[in-house]
């Protein structure tokens, strides 16, 4: 089997706020938020290239991971239709050895946000010209910062998937 090229979290949310900017010298923290829909945490791998980002984001918008009243059955975030927030996480690329945690596996962060920025471009192309687009949020935090996440589920809905 070949090495990964990534790694998605995604999760299901009722809400989710996610601050982008820290506060600093008198200025407010940025925040950006979402009602209903998906979170989406990703991790690239050294292997990774732009060449793999339309696979992952054609994945990951496309499974079936909501829950639908009226169809009585799971659809995707394109389907349902929901908002959409994105969030770089390289500790997902993090493996134990010992007691600590390594991530020789990720990419460097040069290269990591040139695919994050097009991940995030295809994502908010995706979403804004399928069908079923009817205005709903599509947001990304800051590649490389720590962020504070806030976020009310709807259960326990996370699912890992590696590309």
């Amino acid at each position: 089997m070949a090495a990964p090229i990534a790694r998605v979290l995604m999760q299901q949310a009722v809400h989710a706020k996610l601050q982008t900017v820290a506060a600093s010298d008198g200025k407010d923290a940025k925040f950006v938020e979402i009602g209903r829909g998906v979170v989406i945490f990703v991790c690239f791998f050294k292997v990774c290239t732009i060449d793999d980002i339309a696979k992952i984001v054609n994945s990951v918008l496309n499974v079936r991971l909501s829950y639908c009243d009226k169809r009585q059955k799971n659809v995707s975030i394109l389907d349902l239709p929901g908002d959409v927030l994105i969030i770089p996480q390289a500790t997902l690329g993090g493996k134990m050895k010992g007691k600590v945690t390594q991530y020789h596996s990720n990419i460097p962060k040069e290269d990591g946000i040139h695919l994050y920025e097009e991940f995030v471009k295809l994502v908010r192309l995706t979403v804004e010209s399928s069908d079923s687009f009817s205005g709903q949020a599509i947001h990304s935090g800051t590649y490389g910062n720590r962020q504070v996440l806030n976020m009310e589920t709807n259960g326990p809905y996370t699912h890992c998937f590696e590309f």
